[in-house]
């Protein structure tokens, strides 16, 4: 299967890329492909609902990194979205990307794919987590996605908070299970 992983956190070393580095093993011993967008490092201009897409078969005002993303995007048949929480939500790198499907939306609603949410916060309670899995569970419905699995690591504020957690097992198995 061809797998899209999008990352939004700004840290290389951080809690949210561990993870999504024990995804991507699982998933490729596997045998499935996997690309890595991580939106942080990416140029993503946010969406500013011109409309200009829906008039022009699916081509945004913007010429940026979504160009590369759209085509991984279109084609992959798992996606995921892997997140830090930072103040009850997926933070804005990541959000960026999700307002920008709006230019395919014809396309990917309805689309046979699945979806993964990986996230991570230091906080002690999912209370924290959840207006980023609502948000998420929310537009899978909408695009008629299934859900395929969700890994929420509360607790993880540092690096060595998630390396000591069950949440990178858990990342890699959800990988393998695909």
């Amino acid at each position: 299967m061809d797998i899209l992983v999008i990352t939004g956190s700004a840290h290389k070393k951080g809690t949210s890329s561990y993870l999504t580095d024990s995804f991507i093993k699982g998933a490729e011993e596997t045998g499935h492909t996997v690309c890595r967008f991580d939106a942080a490092f990416k140029n993503v201009h946010p969406c500013i609902g011109c409309d200009s897409c829906q008039k022009n078969e699916h081509v945004c005002v913007f010429k940026d990194d979504m160009q590369e993303l759209n085509l991984e995007l279109l084609k992959a048949e798992i996606v995921v979205f892997v997140s830090p929480i930072y103040y009850y939500d997926i933070n804005a790198q990541i959000k960026a990307v999700i307002d920008r499907f709006y230019a395919n939306n014809s396309v990917l609603k309805g689309a046979d794919k699945k979806a993964v949410l990986m996230l991570t916060y230091g906080d002690e309670t999912e209370e924290s987590a959840e207006g980023a899995i609502a948000s998420y569970i929310g537009m899978i419905k909408y695009l008629e996605w299934e859900n395929a699995g969700i890994v929420s690591a509360k607790g993880c504020y540092v690096l060595d908070d998630v390396i000591n957690s069950e949440y990178p097992k858990q990342a890699y198995e959800l990988g393998t299970s695909l």
